[in-house]
């Protein structure tokens, strides 16, 4: 069975065309598209009419894209900079009247429990009880779990280009009480959740997403070129040591550094600060950066549980508010 996902993530949109051998999905071809929209729409804000066109646009070329390696219409989602837009709606009747793809939106606690699941799966049942890390553009997904799916799931408006636009709005080195101003939100928002995983004990922690995976690479990770296995852990005192190197330099010079891409140096900065902050709260010193994240849950579900979840998922971005996490939930333990 040949399947496919797209992700309409804050930065760009990103294609997977996978094979299931086994129950694994094995990708064939990835693909992504540039949009920036986290550098387009302010948290809160409506997303523009150009922007919604390039959106769609990309959806368009993904579809044609997974149909030319032989993959049925793609499982199309969209992260917080779309779930969090007031004209949400609109953006997903555009995207579907204009390219026939039902693009949906996941509810942040539904968002950390693929990704848990594709973590699980990767890291497997000798990691034991697992804590997981997702900073996106919008949000920071934390998720905690001794099974398949997770105990225990939180979604906290920690995105990296949230908080960017929040606390660093020009391109010159910040100053040192606008980084300290961020540690005391995030600290604020982390407090319970981050108690809650230091009372679980997780044996292993794991990371996941592109502002991990770099800023891994900046504190001594192995290059992507080294392929998916090889194993890359991030220890907190180096990720502590990278948030005083990103906040010294402008965001031009950020990203002449090891892992740090141009699109991303912007918001590498809150991003270390806010992943340093939360391995702090909750007591990890060490964490595995995890190569599968939600793509890879998607597809995990879609092969191991049918296409029914999907299907309810669909149905409830049609109603005019954002789907209700708790029910979709439920529908996840139901057909466990």
């Amino acid at each position: 069975m040949r399947t496919s996902v797209v992700d309409v993530g804050s930065n760009t949109v990103r294609l997977v065309v996978a094979d299931a051998e086994g129950g694994v999905p094995l990708p064939v071809h990835t693909a992504k598209w540039r949009l920036r929209l986290s550098e387009q729409v302010k948290p809160g804000a409506a997303i523009p009419e150009d922007a919604v066109q390039r959106l769609v646009t990309a959806v368009a070329e993904a579809s044609r894209t997974a149909t030319r390696w032989g993959a049925a219409g793609p499982l199309a989602f969209a992260t917080a900079v779309v779930r969090a837009a007031p004209n949400r709606q609109e953006v997903l009747r555009a995207v579907r009247s204009q390219t026939g793809i039902a693009l949906c939106t996941l509810p942040g606690e539904v968002e950390a429990e693929l990704t848990f699941l594709g973590a699980r799966r990767w890291m497997g049942w000798r990691s034991g009880p697992l804590a997981l890390l997702d900073i996106g553009g919008g949000s920071l997904e934390v998720a905690f779990g001794r099974g398949r799916l997770p105990d225990f799931v939180a979604s906290l408006p920690l995105g990296a280009g949230r908080l960017t636009h929040e606390f660093f709005p020009d391109d010159e080195p910040p100053a040192p009480d606008q980084v300290r101003a961020l540690r005391r939100k995030v600290r604020h928002q982390l407090r319970d959740v981050a108690a809650r995983i230091r009372w679980e004990g997780p044996r292993t922690a794991v990371v996941t997403s592109r502002t991990f995976q770099q800023l891994g690479r900046l504190c001594g990770a192995a290059p992507g070129r080294h392929g998916p296995f090889e194993e890359r852990q991030m220890h907190r005192r180096d990720l502590r040591d990278a948030v005083g190197r990103l906040a010294a330099l402008p965001v031009a010079e950020r990203a002449e550094l090891p892992g740090i891409s141009a699109p991303r140096a912007r918001q590498s900065l809150a991003g270390a600060v806010v992943g340093h902050t939360a391995l702090k709260l909750a007591g990890l010193k060490t964490v595995s950066i995890c190569p599968w994240a939600i793509r890879e849950g998607v597809l995990l579900r879609h092969i191991e549980d049918g296409a029914s979840w999907w299907a309810e998922i669909t149905r409830a971005n049609e109603a005019p508010t954002p789907p209700d996490p708790v029910r979709l939930l439920h529908l996840a333990a139901a057909t466990t």
